[in-house]
């Protein structure tokens, strides 16, 4: 019986671990869909409205046992996070700005009346995890394994309320390239038709009602030849994310200006990316020295496409978890097709290439720096 020490906290020191019998091979990532080969071992823990969190557990990995009426199941009350962990040359495992995840986890949560998690707690579960599989981490430089943070309803309710039970878990893949083809230019379609995300809803969360209603645009998008959707907002065709990454540009505006480096603002439309993040950091941090204008504002696509027609559009690329960095050749809108810099031949451009060093850098403990965080013995 619980002594009420730990009552409703999430609590890593009452973690409890059930090992699996039934070892898998480690197998690489090549052949394998993205997503789709797990680890050994997942995270799980319940919460109640009434006790509060119970104590974590890894277990085997598993189907997971949900009533019917979850209403995680049927009002989209779940959220999730994406995060990798990087193996080095040094042969240690690393985490990249796990904080962030777990800051924008919890907002996800609240958004959705799901409960809070010590941010401390989880950050030591998901270690506790890592280490347990921490032999399915890849050895091959981009292989990476992918973590999934969920949280969702489960208490049995068709009642539009707020959830009175929920669960935690974590499952781990070992992943390639999100993008088959791995450091290339994809092209994206500017939809019109459809929208990812409106002012006062939830686009600037990660949560699933966010995703499913974009694949049907996602395959509008590949039968008109395009790889992946530029997500467009009001009647002035607002740029706001590229598939499901956070979306840049590099613009000249002028011999006597500086160049420009953008991306739409924080307007409540946009996930907060950590990878975004990221890129608007090191940008200020390498590129305004050297008389860059780094800007969250508002884009357009027809300003996209006047700086296109008049030869300063010089880069597009998409960022994120998955990806890291994704250059963009070509936007198809309306009747036009959009060129976004690339020289015939080229997959990305100089921006692009940079930033995916720095960033992959940190990642990969290249360059020692806070954003790549280890753990004693890993």
């Amino acid at each position: 019986m619980d002594d009420g020490v730990h009552l409703g906290v999430l609590d890593a020191s009452r973690l409890q671990y059930s090992q699996s019998t039934i070892p898998k091979e480690v197998l690489g990532t090549a052949g394998i869909p993205w997503g789709t080969s797990f680890t050994d071992h997942m995270l799980l823990a319940e919460w109640t409205a009434v006790a509060g969190w119970t104590a974590p557990r890894i277990v085997p990995y598993g189907p997971l046992p949900l009533d019917p009426a979850a209403c995680g199941l049927h009002y989209a009350l779940q959220c999730f996070e994406g995060m990798k962990v990087y193996r080095g040359k040094d042969g240690r495992v690393r985490l990249f700005r796990p904080n962030l995840n777990i800051e924008r986890f919890n907002k996800s949560a609240a958004r959705l009346a799901l409960p809070a998690m010590d941010k401390d707690a989880l950050l030591e579960l998901i270690w506790k995890l890592v280490a347990v599989d921490e032999r399915f981490v890849p050895r091959t430089r981009g292989d990476t394994l992918y973590l999934r943070p969920t949280l969702i309803g489960t208490n049995p309710s068709l009642a539009v309320t707020s959830p009175q039970s929920a669960l935690l878990y974590i499952i781990a893949c070992p992943v390639g390239p999100y993008h088959r083809g791995g450091f290339k230019a994809i092209s994206l379609q500017a939809m019109t038709h459809a929208i990812r995300s409106w002012p006062g809803g939830i686009g600037d969360c990660k949560a699933a009602a966010n995703y499913g209603p974009t694949i049907v645009p996602q395959q509008t998008a590949l039968s008109r030849g395009a790889d992946q959707t530029l997500w467009l907002f009001g009647e002035d065709e607002s740029i706001t994310e590229a598939g499901v990454m956070n979306f840049f540009a590099v613009i000249s505006h002028g011999a006597q200006e500086p160049m420009e480096l953008v991306t739409p603002p924080l307007d409540g439309t946009i996930l907060n990316g950590v990878t975004r993040r990221s890129v608007l950091h090191l940008a200020r941090e390498k590129l305004v020295a050297d008389g860059w204008l780094v800007s969250e504002r508002k884009i357009t696509m027809s300003e996209l496409g006047v700086a296109e027609e008049e030869g300063r559009l010089r880069e597009v690329f998409g960022s994120g978890t998955a990806a890291v960095i994704c250059p963009v050749k070509t936007i198809f809108w309306r009747e036009r097709h959009v060129q976004c810099g690339l020289k015939h031949g080229e997959e990305a451009g100089a921006v692009a290439q940079a930033l995916k060093k720095w960033i992959e850098d940190r990642q990969y403990g290249d360059e020692e720096h806070e954003w790549g965080v280890t753990r004693l013995g890993l």
